[in-house]
């Protein structure tokens, strides 16, 4: 049997100019108009017989709005940037370029001291793969950096692919599969 998975990338926190490693605020005026706008798109989401979200402030807000009551899962939480949390890419890039460029070039690398771009991917797709294999549906209110994630286990992708997918805020892709045989279910 095989489990359809959808994942759903959270409403925004903040403005991209604003964004933070490891930010955890709810979400801001517009994340929220724009999931109860988006609703109504959303409505088939609530028959999915299992509903996750990760442990951020904005993914369980985005999943309570959908009305889906989602279950925190530790596992789907963001990457953990270390040092870095808290911190936009440019205030990082202004004080040590050189581990920015490691951690963007080098997928072992973890110059923030945190979790690496390979270890996350790895995380994320033992989280997929210990999913029931029951043949039900479940949905998953995730970071985008886990949506990401989660397509580059799934497709085998080299981990430097993670920089060319860009979810957007409520994206969402559906995934069918089990342990170590996912495929990406495009809709028509």
């Amino acid at each position: 049997m095989r489990l359809r998975l959808t994942l759903l990338a959270s409403a925004r926190s903040s403005s991209v100019l604003d964004t933070r490693f490891g930010d955890d605020r709810p979400l801001d005026h517009e994340g929220r108009s724009a999931v109860l706008r988006r609703a109504p798109a959303f409505t088939a989401l609530a028959a999915a017989e299992l509903r996750y979200c990760s442990p951020s402030a904005r993914c369980r807000e985005t999943g309570e709005l959908l009305g889906l009551a989602p279950l925190a899962q530790p596992a789907l939480r963001d990457c953990d940037m270390g040092r870095w949390r808290g911190r936009t890419l440019p205030e990082v890039t202004r004080h040590d370029p050189r581990a920015v460029d490691a951690w963007l070039t080098e997928p072992r690398a973890a110059p923030h001291g945190g979790e690496s771009l390979l270890a996350f991917i790895r995380r994320v797709g033992a989280w997929l793969d210990t999913r029931p294999p029951d043949g039900g549906w479940a949905v998953a209110v995730t970071e985008p950096a886990v949506l990401r994630a989660a397509l580059c286990y799934v497709l085998k992708a080299p981990p430097h692919a993670y920089w060319h997918v860009d979810p957007q805020p409520l994206a969402a892709v559906t995934l069918h599969g089990a342990a170590g045989t996912w495929s990406l279910a495009l809709a028509g």
